[in-house]
């Protein structure tokens, strides 16, 4: 199932910014999900390190499709709603990965938490979601 979900998450984000941003979709469980990002000129600030807003894409992207994922109810879409990310190491090059778990999974907003990592396992960037479940506009 977990492969599954992965290729349904990447094909649903092709031609969106996580494809842009080269973010793959790399592993799904129960209650987590991860993917990896590219640290290129793509993703600098102009002073050639990794911008802090490309952390947050990531950082959003795994958790609102987390919550989506486990949601698993085609009334409801969760949507963020609250974001916030501390910036804890720079890095210039490399992949980053970030990996997405839920904290609390309520009936009207989901708290996820996500942290990036580098290669080594140190600490990049950890943040905190809150994703807003609303009804499906597009329910039949």
């Amino acid at each position: 199932m977990s492969k599954e979900i992965v290729s349904q998450l990447n094909k649903m984000s092709e031609n969106t910014l996580i494809s842009h941003l080269n973010i793959k979709f790399t592993e799904a469980g129960e209650d987590y999900l991860k993917a990896s990002m590219p640290v290129s000129s793509i993703v600098h600030q102009p002073f050639g390190m990794l911008h802090g807003g490309a952390s947050v894409v990531l950082a959003e992207s795994l958790g609102s499709s987390l919550s989506n994922y486990i949601l698993n109810d085609p009334r409801y879409v969760a949507v963020g709603q609250q974001i916030d990310a501390n910036h804890l190491r720079s890095k210039t090059s490399g992949t980053v990965y970030g990996h997405a778990t839920v904290v609390k999974k309520g009936r009207t907003s989901h708290l996820i938490k996500i942290e990036i990592t580098d290669e080594h396992g140190k600490l990049i960037c950890y943040s905190h979601l809150t994703n807003a479940i609303i009804p499906n506009p597009h329910a039949k």
